[in-house]
């Protein structure tokens, strides 16, 4: 999957550059049809907020979410769960659910 990190109002550390790599791995581990992922870290006076927007294959829309919290670090943490529970979603709604019949004998 190809992972954009962006700033506005905060630089980009390797190492919140690392986590977020790190955290989205688990998006992959539940769905293997993700494009591309772009997230949008922002800091406004105290609050720290994290975008994301992911690219699903055979879906038109992009899955987006938005999280704010006093640490940027759990800010991460709140967007990969809210894009977690997304793409499980997506998941369930391309997944065929129907049961296989047997073959009939004849």
């Amino acid at each position: 999957m190809q992972l954009e990190v962006s700033g506005q109002n905060v630089e980009i550390t390797q190492a919140l550059r690392a986590y977020v790599a790190e955290k989205t791995e688990r998006l992959e581990r539940h769905f293997d049809h993700l494009i591309s992922a772009h997230f949008v870290l922002h800091l406004e006076k105290l609050v720290h907020t994290a975008e994301g927007t992911i690219s699903v294959g055979g879906r038109t829309n992009p899955i987006h979410a938005d999280a704010a919290a006093e640490d940027m670090y759990a800010a991460i943490d709140a967007l990969i769960d809210k894009l977690d529970r997304q793409v499980r979603r997506h998941k369930d709604k391309v997944t065929d659910h129907r049961a296989t019949r047997p073959a009939e004998a004849g």
